[in-house]
């Protein structure tokens, strides 16, 4: 079998784990910080444009962090999200390096988290909130704006949390 190729169980053989988490976010953040940057050069503040019954882009700014928790507490939160932010990215980081013979998912959900965190960490740390402009809605109630990052973010939670569950 080819070097770094997957082997038939899914794992990746002689691939480095933190390259491949690194890369993935990378392309995470770059696709995360243009489409901020889109939202935030075309978008009115808190105008929606509605593209669908249920699908708004809404440019927002988010000093809180999910949900907007703490988004009012007078600006002590920015330097303590940071330094969440800085602590969790660095551990992922170090589980990424610590991988042996992981399946490819693990990688993937490593890197989306990272990636995740980086491009919101970016915003947070320059501009002094989050940039969200995704928001869905039904019948009156409205889930919270949020980014390309917060998607990344969720997506490789559940694929942990998935991995969780794997027998090992």
């Amino acid at each position: 079998m080819p070097e770094g190729s997957p082997s038939p169980t899914g794992t990746a053989r002689n691939s480095s784990p933190l390259i491949t988490g690194l890369v993935i976010a990378v392309v995470v953040i770059a696709l995360d910080q243009w489409t901020k940057g889109l939202a935030s050069t075309n978008l009115s503040y808190a105008s929606p444009v509605v593209l669908t019954s249920w699908f708004n882009l809404t440019l927002a700014h988010n000093t809180g962090a999910a949900f907007s928790f703490l988004a009012d507490a007078g600006g002590w939160q920015r330097t303590f999200f940071i330094a969440v932010a800085v602590t969790v990215c660095a551990a992922l980081v170090i589980w990424l390096a610590r991988l042996r013979n992981p399946v490819w998912w693990q990688v993937l959900a490593l890197g989306l988290v990272l990636g995740g965190g980086l491009g919101n960490l970016w915003d947070r740390a320059v501009l002094g909130y989050v940039v969200d402009f995704i928001s869905l809605h039904y019948d009156g109630w409205y889930w919270p704006a949020f980014n390309i990052a917060d998607s990344a973010i969720s997506v490789g939670a559940v694929l942990l949390v998935f991995d969780s569950f794997r027998a090992q």
